[in-house]
């Protein structure tokens, strides 16, 4: 059977803004036309809830790992739920569960999820980030961020990314 590619789309929840929002909600539905999967930190908003929801609308598969002991608060559009009572030290269940990490938005938790990343040596793009997320994060990782601006250009990089490192 062939591995399927996980895509975490990561950012803030109750904080995030509308664009970061949007841009989760519009990568969702990119991801899920490549026939990938989604994975989320699986709350009932921000970033976690837009990403599914645009990946479901698009009718693809999408995962949601709780911090909590059950699924209270969970989106809707979390097609598997994975309740795992760790409270944010799911975020390292999120980064090393997904091939690439997308990060839309910026908080501590998503900071936190972006530092995993690195260190585990992770493929990690920053969506439309501000200069200084950005420069803080190359000085701790240089060779492991990438940043995009756009969708379009974002997917580009995961599908060459996908494709040659031959992970479907």
């Amino acid at each position: 059977m062939k591995q399927k590619i996980i895509i975490g789309v990561l950012g803030p929840g109750e904080n995030a803004s509308p664009e970061a929002c949007e841009l989760a909600y519009q990568l969702g539905r990119s991801i899920a036309k490549e026939g990938w999967i989604v994975l989320t930190g699986g709350r009932e908003y921000g970033t976690m809830d837009a990403a599914m929801r645009g990946a479901t609308e698009e009718g693809g598969l999408t995962i949601g790992v709780l911090p909590l002991t059950n699924s209270r608060n969970s989106s809707p559009f979390a097609t598997i739920r994975i309740v795992t009572g760790l409270g944010s030290a799911r975020n390292s269940i999120n980064v090393l569960s997904s091939h690439v990490v997308l990060i839309c938005g910026m908080s501590a938790g998503t900071a936190s999820e972006v530092a995993v990343a690195i260190k585990s040596n992770k493929k990690v793009i920053l969506v439309n980030q501000d200069e200084q997320t950005v420069a803080f994060f190359r000085k701790i990782g240089p060779q492991r961020i990438i940043t995009t601006k756009t969708v379009e250009e974002t997917m580009a990089i995961v599908r060459d990314y996908v494709a040659m490192n031959q992970i479907a």
